[in-house]
């Protein structure tokens, strides 16, 4: 019999929601999959009174969301891996055994992306990672990731260097999964595996607005060819602002981001291809919008 492929489920945290904390350890911890670990990153924070079987590392300062879990990858060394949002949980023992045997008949799949909902069923519409979200109990190519709870093929991963470590929250999954598909990878949302989380406003952050709209002008110089940057960020700014509407505070912040992009350094830029581009179209995801 084949041996199966070792996974680590990834979690981070701040220590600063303990009840939760213990619940996703324990969720992660109850998968009844051969071969697996749960690692636990704290966050300027040393982990204590943590359920026995997971382990832990505590960091003196908080590396961002991005670039904490691309240092948890560095301390992690299976095939597969899982980032887990310390708030979230999986409410059955089998997905990792199915998500699984996705990877195993899919080799080309670099990531796979589960439906997230509330414990009442509820998702949110930017839980959806397809290009129409639609029904979110219908499984398609994924264009981006939900990034605190993605399943990730490590030789992937370690192709494309991860998140883009300088986001510290927003459109990292964006930069991620256009790297990936550039290179040949296959993105996937499988809407039958199930993860819950607490379904909660992205605005509750106060630094929302402002680095929703840099991140989104740096996934455009980071990826894009020339000619598609300004169209991409124009489609994305006509449509930020229409979604705050007469919310001026929201707006001003919204606007020092996107000036932040402009004016400040992304990091790499790798522009796609052209066969990218049209590969992505084809799929329902042109990146212009």
């Amino acid at each position: 019999m084949q041996e199966q492929p070792k996974v680590s489920i990834i979690v981070l945290t701040m220590g600063d929601r303990p009840v939760e904390l213990d619940r996703c350890l324990r969720s992660a911890l109850a998968q009844d999959y051969g071969s697996f670990e749960v690692f636990l990153l704290g966050q300027g924070w040393q982990p204590e009174s943590v359920p026995d079987g997971v382990r832990t590392l505590g960091l003196e300062e908080n590396l961002g969301s991005p670039g904490g879990r691309n240092f948890a990858v560095t301390r992690t060394s299976a095939e597969y891996f899982m980032f887990l949002d310390d708030d979230g949980w999986i409410p059955g023992n089998d997905f990792l055994s199915s998500a699984m045997a996705i990877f195993e008949a899919r080799p080309e799949l670099a990531l796979l992306a589960p439906r997230i909902t509330d414990a009442d069923g509820t998702t949110l519409r930017r839980w959806v990672p397809r290009a129409h979200v639609g029904d979110p109990s219908t499984s398609g190519p994924a264009f981006t990731c939900p990034e605190g709870v993605t399943l990730f093929r490590r030789v992937a991963w370690n192709e494309v260097g991860g998140f883009p470590g300088n986001f510290q929250h927003g459109h990292e999954g964006v930069d991620l999964c256009w790297r990936l598909r550039d290179r040949g990878w296959d993105a996937w949302y499988q809407a039958d595996l199930i993860v819950h989380h607490p379904a909660l406003p992205a605005t509750r952050h106060s630094y929302y607005q402002r680095l929703n709209a840099r991140n989104r002008v740096w996934v455009a110089r980071r990826n894009l060819p020339a000619p598609l940057i300004p169209v991409y960020v124009g489609v994305w700014t006509a449509i930020s602002l229409a979604r705050n509407g007469t919310d001026w505070e929201a707006t001003k912040s919204w606007v020092s981001g996107w000036r932040e992009g402009w004016t400040t350094s992304p990091g790499l830029r790798e522009p796609m291809s052209w066969k990218t581009i049209w590969r992505l179209a084809r799929l329902g995801q042109p990146p212009v919008i």
